[in-house]
């Protein structure tokens, strides 16, 4: 009887302690960006797929962007961090020196992975000393879009320098029904950091020189961002008054209403007239869909008087330093792995792999994508609508893909990039000068200041 009931007694005690783990490891806790219901449920089958496979159920949290770095910093203080992040580069080098991701666990799953299986742009751009901040999982580069139609009635040549891109905007600008070159000047918004930033790192202008080196002194208040500051505001007279934000931007190029405007490639499906819930330019003579999609000319790099660029961004996956471990990096390698084509399918015009295959496939995840369907309400594959030249263009494009303060070293600057889009401090400068209220020296030595208060 003794020795029955010291069985029951560690059965009992086993069986607690089980319990204890199953709590701790069978469930994890994932927040993402890609907040929109279609994109929500195709994670939510990901996961599906993840748990019968691993026994591992996932917790999916939907985050605004925007919301998102107020979000993480709260759920720090109160130590209920997720157990893993999606989240865009620009938080990734800072969160990691603030101890809100895991550098080990990410490097754990890039040795698994292989690096070698990587672009190695994007990895250049998470590095830290002692190996990767997080994962880099999708990225997409910005593009300056033009009417080629328009362009071609007028003799205009492709507006890839910044002359070009003037003359255009001045021959084509005929408000109301049409404006020349709408560019970005909502102060609240990451869209216009992004809009300006493209035009600086084309000019060549850099927070620190963009010489790599983390111990130099910041420095915006050059000649080249005088001249960036110059070349916005002669931009933003072909602009409408006001707050011009990213949705303001993308309505009016649908329409017809602009010839020429700065955005990611997640345009791709309305442009297509694939979304029947975004009202496109209709072809009036041929009644044809597409219409936009065919005289719609793609510019990734722009070329300024000293220097050329494509501004590019890089979404990535970071664990937690709060994260059950093991897990976390199953799920990380699962979505880089078996879940990959799903994942970027969710979007393909605007999640480029990142990851190009296996040791087994070098480039399997790089042809998968090229047959994914985009689009909404009716799916189409990139080619059809914009030839295999751009869809090749566009994944070989990951490589070259600029920002501040990275620039080929993770480590540089990253962690003021995080404070930079999490203030958007230079959206604020940048639209008090278009409103007159400061000159062009006063904007580019008050972003200067500004910034430099927040290294």
């Amino acid at each position: 009887m003794k020795t029955i009931t010291l069985s029951l007694l560690t059965i009992l005690t086993l069986i607690i302690i089980n319990c204890g783990l199953a709590g701790a490891k069978d469930e994890i806790t994932f927040w993402t960006t890609e907040v929109e219901k279609d994109r929500l449920r195709i994670q939510q089958n990901i996961a599906r797929g993840f748990t019968k496979k691993t026994g591992i159920a996932v917790r999916i949290i939907p985050v605004g962007e925007n919301f998102l770095a107020a979000k993480v910093t709260a759920a720090y203080a109160a130590r209920s961090l997720p157990d893993v992040l999606y989240h865009p580069i620009d938080f990734t080098i800072g969160w990691e020196r603030a101890g809100i991701l895991d550098a080990q666990s990410s490097t754990e799953v890039m040795v698994s992975l292989d690096k070698d299986t990587f672009s190695p742009g994007p990895l250049d751009l998470v590095r830290v000393k002692d190996g990767y901040a997080a994962v880099p999982l999708d990225a997409w580069g910005q593009l300056l879009l033009f009417r080629k139609d328009l362009f071609r009635e007028k003799n205009l040549p492709i507006p890839d320098t910044w002359d070009q891109i003037l003359k255009a905007a001045r021959a084509l600008n005929n408000p109301p029904k049409i404006w020349g070159f709408e560019v970005a000047t909502d102060p609240g918004q990451t869209y216009t950091q992004q809009v300006f930033e493209h035009l600086a790192l084309s000019n060549g202008v850099g927070l620190a020189g963009r010489t790599g080196d983390p111990n130099q002194e910041i420095n915006l208040n050059t000649p080249e961002m005088v001249a960036t500051l110059r070349f916005y505001k002669a931009l933003s007279r072909f602009t409408p008054p006001g707050n011009i934000s990213w949705l303001h931007t993308r309505m009016d190029y649908l329409s017809g209403r602009a010839a020429m405007i700065i955005w990611s490639p997640f345009i791709l499906d309305e442009l297509s007239g694939l979304r029947k819930d975004q009202p496109v330019l209709p072809d009036i003579i041929n009644k044809e869909p597409g219409f936009l999609a065919k005289n719609t000319g793609f510019v990734t790099v722009i070329h300024g008087p000293n220097g050329s660029a494509q501004y590019g961004q890089i979404n990535c996956i970071g664990i937690t330093l709060d994260a059950a471990k093991a897990p976390a990096k199953q799920w990380v390698e699962f979505l880089l792995g078996e879940g990959y084509l799903r994942w970027l399918g969710m979007a393909a015009e605007g999640k480029l792999p990142v990851r190009k295959g296996t040791k087994v496939a070098p480039e399997c995840f790089i042809n998968g994508w090229m047959d994914l369907d985009f689009g909404v309400t009716t799916r189409a594959k990139i080619s059809r609508f914009y030839g295999m030249a751009v869809a090749k263009n566009m994944t070989v494009s990951v490589d070259g893909l600029d920002r501040w303060g990275l620039g080929g070293v993770g480590e540089a600057k990253g962690s003021l990039i995080s404070k930079i889009y999490g203030t958007k401090i230079i959206p604020e400068i940048l639209k008090r000068f278009l409103d007159g209220e400061l000159n062009v020296e006063e904007a580019a030595r008050l972003m200067n200041e500004r910034v430099k208060a927040l290294d």
